[in-house]
């Protein structure tokens, strides 16, 4: 048995959780050798006890680990564990990380740069634009947008960061045979065929239902930096993010709604309750900026780059290094880099949102951070 395997295995076997698996693994050593384990010692492990331990010893009896990695090959799905590099940095950080985390698409080195964007199901207008500009904004930017692939907040949220070409991850509130709401499933296909990952904690089949929902949303705040609630009712399951997100140490930012709106009084509660108002991409960029480091190929020293490392595209590097001398128009970017006026003009944005490059009047641009 691989250790992946086991750790598929564990997952399943009823009432342990990952909290206790911890537990197990530091008396035990590995996944693996806590399968081997005699009940009697498993006992004697802080937390678990002798009706757990008798189910752990017993675990073939629980768990057909056969038939769940016929499932898992079935549906092109991979496991990570923590000990795999793309498992993400700072779920790996968090009290209770999944032991076995089933991923449909792929997770690249730029998702560990994760935002996580929350929200109503039932979103207003405003709502649903918010969530689909800023899941642009900052997928634009080079962040990963985290969120839950409900319908409202969540669905635009992925919307957007799909229309900037960007990545996004849909954390699952069930299996990953069980894609929940089902017509979400061409969106599911989308971000898995090359622009992101569906992932999820449980094992193939599980059904999600009112107690996966909320263990769901402490992935979405543990993967990221920060959460953005953009819209939440006062018992809005987005709260529950957002809670999980200031327990794990995360950045909680909040978009204002209309004080008159029921949907609106969770995010603008949280806001009173000291959650960072952002009225735009910038704003969370802005916060986030200690991710973020020069970029080698931008000339200035005083660009203070806020993009991911690794991030820069070539078209941003050649205009970074043609502003680096003074500012110039578009005109003049274009023909200092030689590349299409198109490709300068949306570049120019991307490098805006990044804070590297500020706007001038006359629309002139230059290098470096605008002033507060």
């Amino acid at each position: 048995m691989t250790h992946t395997e086991a750790c598929i295995a564990l997952n399943m076997v009823p009432k342990l959780g990952p909290v206790r698996i911890r537990a197990l693994r530091r008396a035990l050593g590995s996944a693996e050798e806590i399968l081997r384990t005699p009940a009697d010692r498993l006992a004697g492990v802080d937390g678990v006890g002798r009706e757990l331990a008798r189910t752990i010893s017993r675990w073939e009896d629980h768990v057909d680990l056969g038939a769940e990695l016929a499932r898992i090959q079935e549906a092109g799905v991979h496991v990570l564990t923590a000990e795999d590099e793309h498992y993400p940095r700072l779920l790996r950080e968090i009290h209770d990380p999944p032991t076995a985390l089933y991923v449909w698409g792929e997770l690249t080195e730029r998702d560990h740069h994760g935002i996580g964007i929350v929200g109503s199901r039932q979103a207003s207008m405003y709502a649903a634009e918010c969530a689909k500009k800023f899941g642009y904004q900052l997928a634009y930017a080079g962040l990963t947008v985290y969120s839950g692939l409900a319908r409202g907040i969540d669905t635009n949220a992925h919307l957007g960061a799909l229309a900037a070409k960007g990545r996004t991850v849909a954390v699952m509130g069930g299996g990953l045979s069980e894609i929940y709401p089902p017509d979400n499933f061409d969106l599911a296909q989308r971000i898995a065929d090359g622009r992101g990952a569906l992932i999820s904690e449980f094992s193939m089949s599980v059904v999600p239902d009112r107690q996966t929902f909320p263990m769901r949303n402490r992935l979405i705040s543990g993967a990221c930096h920060g959460v953005l609630v953009v819209e939440a009712g006062e018992r809005s399951g987005a709260l529950h993010s957002a809670t999980f997100a200031a327990d794990q140490g995360r950045t909680v930012f909040a978009i204002p709604g209309q004080i008159d709106k029921p949907n609106a009084i969770g995010s603008n509660r949280l806001i009173q309750q000291g959650a960072k108002l952002v009225m735009d991409g910038g704003d969370i960029l802005d916060e986030l900026s200690d991710l973020f480091r020069p970029s080698a190929r931008s000339a200035g020293p005083d660009v203070a780059a806020t993009a991911p490392a690794g991030s820069l595209t070539e078209p941003e590097s050649a205009l970074l290094g043609a502003l680096a001398a003074d500012e110039c128009g578009i005109d003049e970017l274009i023909g200092r880099t030689r590349l299409p006026a198109a490709t300068v003009t949306s570049t120019l944005f991307s490098l805006e949102l990044k804070r590297l490059v500020r706007q001038l009047p006359g629309k002139r641009y230059a290098a470096g951070r605008r002033s507060e």
